[in-house]
């Protein structure tokens, strides 16, 4: 769960997405929870005319999910998104500013296609911009969002509405979804399947000289690099982002060291919990992350690739070795 967490709070893309969806379920619920309401509101209003008005919904549900995959084929994800917050906040107003049944009916159409589209978007979004290995524990937050927004928002909306009536109630949530449609003016959800998210599958678990346990640790890493003055600026660009990927994934107490005699080396630092966690952070690293290393390799000017040091550390000095050797140590 804790790593689930940091993955979603260290990848913006994701939480954006995250959190539009928990705006939504929190503005658009308010249809559905003070649909009895509505219904309640008109001389004729009963069971037969909520069902109705809930049919409608439905119906604009139907019509949403078969135009679906030709929408999003045509149109960019963030417009399909403004387009179904500003239909919900259009049939969230006409609910709250008319009488007419047939207006009501027909506002649910549009209510229904929205809640289609948008949800249906926001849960591929996250499947397709999150690695396997923590897709699972992603859509468990964004459904805990989205959910919990609704929740929120039945509670809110109903509490409005009791105090202020149910136009005020209904109207104030069409300006929420309003507004969640301007917030992708300055925060887009993103297109996925730009970044290859695959495995990258190219890491090998070094042959260690001591006999270490899984659980053993702390360890910690160090990466020396070798740059020129002249790629100072791209090798620090490409820092923030391996910065980034190792948060994301596991690594903790990250640096960036540059020696002060020899300003032309740059060292990595980061920590990792125990040798298990050092080797399922390395096997988290994705397609799209080698590249960084990659574009890192070919900055650095040292003789071979740039030199990785693994050391566990201790807080603590002991008068004996407690970590054994495996085998001898051949003497030059």
């Amino acid at each position: 769960m804790g790593a689930g967490l940091r993955y979603v709070a260290l990848s913006p893309n994701l939480l954006r997405v995250i959190l539009r969806a928990a705006l939504f379920g929190f503005a658009g619920v308010s249809v559905l929870a003070l649909l009895p309401l509505i219904a309640k509101s008109h001389p004729e209003g009963g069971s037969l005319l909520f069902g109705g008005l809930l049919g409608c919904f439905g119906i604009g549900a139907i019509m949403g999910a078969m135009f679906n995959p030709r929408i999003r084929e045509s149109f960019d994800n963030e417009i399909v998104i403004r387009v179904a917050f500003l239909g919900f906040a259009l049939a969230a107003a006409i609910l709250g500013q008319t009488q007419s049944v047939w207006l009501h009916a027909l506002a649910m159409l549009p209510a229904g296609a929205s809640w289609v589209l948008a949800l249906s978007l926001f849960n591929v979004t996250v499947q397709l911009s999150t690695p396997r290995w923590v897709v699972a524990r992603a859509l468990a937050l964004y459904q805990t969002a989205t959910f919990g927004g609704m929740a929120a928002g039945s509670w809110i909306w109903g509490s409005v509405a009791g105090a202020q009536g149910l136009g005020t109630a209904l109207t104030m949530a069409g300006a929420f979804l309003a507004a969640g449609a301007l917030v992708g003016l300055w925060f887009r959800a993103p297109e996925f399947g730009k970044a290859d998210l695959d495995p990258a599958n190219r890491f090998q678990e070094p042959a260690l000289r001591l006999d270490l346990r899984g659980r053993s640790g702390p360890i910690m890493i160090m990466v020396d690099y070798r740059i020129a003055q002249k790629d100072v600026p791209e090798f620090l660009r490409l820092m923030q982002k391996r910065r980034n990927i190792r948060r994301r994934d596991g690594a903790r107490n990250w640096a960036l060291l540059r020696d002060l005699e020899h300003p032309d080396l740059w060292s990595e630092s980061y920590h990792i919990a125990t040798w298990d966690e050092y080797v399922r952070h390395n096997l988290r690293r994705t397609k799209s992350d080698a590249e960084v290393t990659a574009e890192l390799r070919a900055l650095h000017i040292g003789e071979g690739d740039p030199v990785v040091h693994r050391m566990i550390e201790r807080h603590s000095v002991s008068l004996q070795d407690d970590v054994p050797l495996v085998g001898k140590l051949e003497v030059p």
